[in-house]
């Protein structure tokens, strides 16, 4: 059985702060912004290029616990130039952390910022999906486990 993971419910104080922060600040595209059931309001984003989006939602009870809104950390986004993609989010006047390189192989250079309830976003540079777009690396892999 295969599985996809397309969409992770972010915890935010204010659906609207945190919408124009992941789509102005971010660069995120809003996908979706209404009301789905009575007193339920999600808005689904997705980074530029990626398969898995965010859901910020309002007024949903998750069954398994609702989490809070500023304790989500570590979730990370990949871009193939750290330095031009500093360059652009900060632009947009995004506060993120310079790019820090920790090795000298492809995939050690790391930055990060806070949305503004405090939930923790990596940036990893990964210049190798340039080549090698991830969806193309899974497709190939389960062709070989086929």
């Amino acid at each position: 059985m295969d599985m996809t993971l397309e969409v992770i419910l972010l915890p935010v104080s204010d659906v609207d702060r945190a919408k124009e922060f992941y789509q102005d600040k971010v660069g995120f595209h809003v996908d979706l912004d209404g009301e789905v059931m009575e007193g339920v309001r999600i808005v689904q984003l997705t980074p530029p290029g990626s398969g898995c989006s965010i859901a910020l939602v309002d007024g949903l009870q998750i069954p398994t616990g609702t989490p809070q809104p500023g304790t989500y950390h570590g979730m990370q986004l990949c871009v193939q130039d750290a330095k031009a993609a500093y360059d652009e989010l900060t632009a947009r006047g995004l506060e993120v952390s310079e790019p820090v390189q920790f090795a000298p192989q492809d995939g050690a250079t790391f930055m990060y910022f806070k949305d503004p309830d405090g939930n923790g976003w990596a940036i990893q540079e990964y210049r190798k999906r340039a080549a090698e777009p991830l969806h193309q690396v899974l497709a190939q892999l389960a062709a070989l486990q086929e």
